[in-house]
C-alpha cells in the first residue's frame, strides 16, 4: 500500500493536453530540421510511429507560438512526463523532478516529518487511510476514510497520490491545514496540524482480561519483523493463551516486512504471488521458524487495513490458520516501481499486481473475512468489533479445552 513515508509531494499536474503536446523535447535529441523545406526528419528508434509528429510539434511551437522564443524546455519536458503518466489512468503513478527524486530514494530509518496519516486511492479520490496512533493528524481529528478535498488552501482535484502526500508532508513545527469531509458528514471541515517528526512503531502488544494479547500491527517497515517477536516473547513470557491480530487501519508497506510477519504464524505454504506486465509470475513463500505457529488466534481487519495487511489476511484465510473477521478489506494489491531518468529526475507506476496463495486479486476487489461485521457508527465504541474478536477466540479456546479432555 501507499503511505506518508513511502512517498513525496511533487508538483502540480499540467494539463494533459499541453503535456502530450510538449513531449517532444524528450525526441528532439533524435530529430534533426530541414530548413530549406520546413520539415522534419524524425529518427525516433524504438517508440511507436504516433510520437513522430511531436518533434514536428515541438517545431511549430518554437518557431510560431507567440512566446516560442521563451519556452522552458525543463518545464515543458516535466509536464510532458505527468501528461504521459496521467493518460495511464494508473492512479499510483507519478513524477518526481530531481531533487523530488533524490529525497525520494533517502533511506527512511525509523522516523519523518509530517502529520502522521496514512493515505490511499479510494474510489477514485485520495483518503486518509488511518492517522498513526498518537500523532498530530490522531490528535486534530482526522479520521479513517476522510476524504480530503485541499491542502493549504490548493485544490488537490486532479493531482496524483505523491503530489498529495508531498504537500502534506514537511518539517517538524511547520504547519498545514487540509480540508476534508469525513465519512458521516457532508460539510467538509478544514483542519489545521503541526508537523512533528513521526516515529514508524508499528507493534503494540497489550494483555487483556483471560490473557489475550491483543496484537496491534499499525504497518509493516523494516523493523516490524523484529518489533513483533519481541512482542511475541512477551506474550509468552505473560502466559498468553491466544491472540486477537488487529490489523484495522493498517495501510501496509514492504512486502519483505510482510513475508517475514506471516512467517512468524504459519508453518508453510504460500504468503502471496505477484503477476508484472509481461505475465511473469513471483512467489514468496513462507519462511521456517516461526515463533506463533500453535498460537490460537482470531485476526480483526476493517475496510481500511490495505496492501500488505491485506497479503497477511490472504495468506491467513487461504492457509486456514485463524478465523478473519471485521469488514471487507480497502483493495490495495499493487505493486508500484520508483525508476531514474537520465536527468536525475525519476517515474513512479504500477508495474505488478497481488494475489493471495489460492489465486484471490488484491486490487480493486480485498479480501472478504469469515465473519462480516457491520461497520461501526460514529457515536459507538470503536472497540465493539475487537470485543467480538475477543468473545469469538474465547469460544475457540473453550472448544478446544473441551476436546482436549475428551480425548
Amino acid at each position: 500500500m501507499v503511505s506518508i513515508p513511502m512517498f513525496r509531494r511533487i508538483l502540480n499536474v499540467t494539463s494533459l493536453y499541453m503535456a502530450t503536446l510538449s513531449i517532444i523535447l524528450l525526441l528532439v535529441v533524435a530529430c534533426s530540421v530541414d530548413g530549406s523545406k520546413g520539415t522534419t526528419k524524425h529518427e525516433l528508434e524504438g517508440l511507436p510511429p504516433e510520437f513522430g509528429r511531436l518533434s514536428q510539434v515541438w517545431d511549430l511551437l518554437s518557431q510560431e507560438q507567440i512566446d516560442g522564443s521563451d519556452l522552458d524546455a525543463q518545464e515543458i519536458s516535466d509536464g510532458a512526463i505527468r501528461g504521459m503518466l496521467t493518460a495511464l489512468g494508473d492512479p499510483y503513478a507519478g513524477f518526481l523532478d530531481e531533487e523530488q527524486y533524490s529525497l525520494e530514494r533517502e533511506d527512511i530509518t525509523g522516523f519523518f516529518g509530517g502529520i502522521g496519516a496514512e493515505v490511499g486511492i479510494r474510489d477514485g479520490v485520495i483518503t486518509i487511510l488511518a492517522p498513526m496512533p498518537d500523532t498530530p493528524a490522531e490528535a486534530a481529528g482526522v479520521k479513517p476514510g476522510d476524504v480530503i478535498l485541499e491542502v493549504d488552501g490548493e485544490n488537490i482535484k486532479g493531482m496524483t497520490l505523491l503530489e498529495v502526500i508531498r504537500l502534506i508532508r514537511g518539517d517538524k513545527g511547520t504547519k498545514v491545514t487540509i480540508l476534508v469531509r469525513h465519512l458521516s458528514s457532508a460539510e467538509p471541515v478544514a483542519i489545521e496540524i503541526e508537523r512533528d517528526i513521526i516515529r514508524l512503531e508499528s507493534v503494540n502488544l497489550l494483555m487483556q482480561v483471560g490473557r489475550i494479547g491483543h496484537l496491534r500491527l499499525s504497518g509493516f517497515t523494516g523493523s516490524t519483523n523484529d518489533e513483533l517477536k519481541e512482542a511475541l516473547d512477551r506474550f509468552e513470557r505473560s502466559k498468553g493463551l491466544g491472540i486477537v491480530l488487529d490489523l484495522r487501519n493498517n495501510p501496509g508497506g514492504l512486502v519483505s516486512s510482510v513475508v517475514d510477519v506471516t512467517s512468524q504464524f504459519i508453518d508453510d505454504g504460500l504468503v502471496l504471488y505477484q503477476v508484472d506486465a509481461k505475465g511473469n509470475r513471483t512467489s514468496w513463500d513462507v519462511k521456517k521458524g516461526g515463533k506463533a505457529l500453535g498460537t490460537p488466534m482470531v485476526v480483526l481487519v476493517n475496510e481500511f487495513s490495505a496492501s500488505a495487511s491485506e497479503v497477511l489476511t490472504g495468506a491467513i484465510i487461504d492457509n486456514q490458520r485463524a478465523t478473519v473477521i471485521g469488514e471487507t478489506t480497502f483493495g490495495k494489491g499493487s505493486v508500484t516501481n520508483l525508476w531514474p531518468l537520465v536527468d536525475g529526475s525519476g517515474v513512479n507506476f504500477t508495474t505488478a499486481r497481488w494475489f493471495t496463495p489460492n489465486g484471490s486479486l488484491i486490487e480493486g476487489e480485498g479480501i472478504t473475512p469469515d465473519v462480516l461485521l457491520d461497520p461501526i457508527g460514529e457515536d459507538e465504541d470503536e472497540d465493539l468489533h475487537l470485543d467480538r474478536a475477543i468473545e469469538i477466540l474465547k469460544q475457540e479456546l473453550a472448544e478446544t479445552t473441551t476436546t482436549q479432555n475428551k480425548q
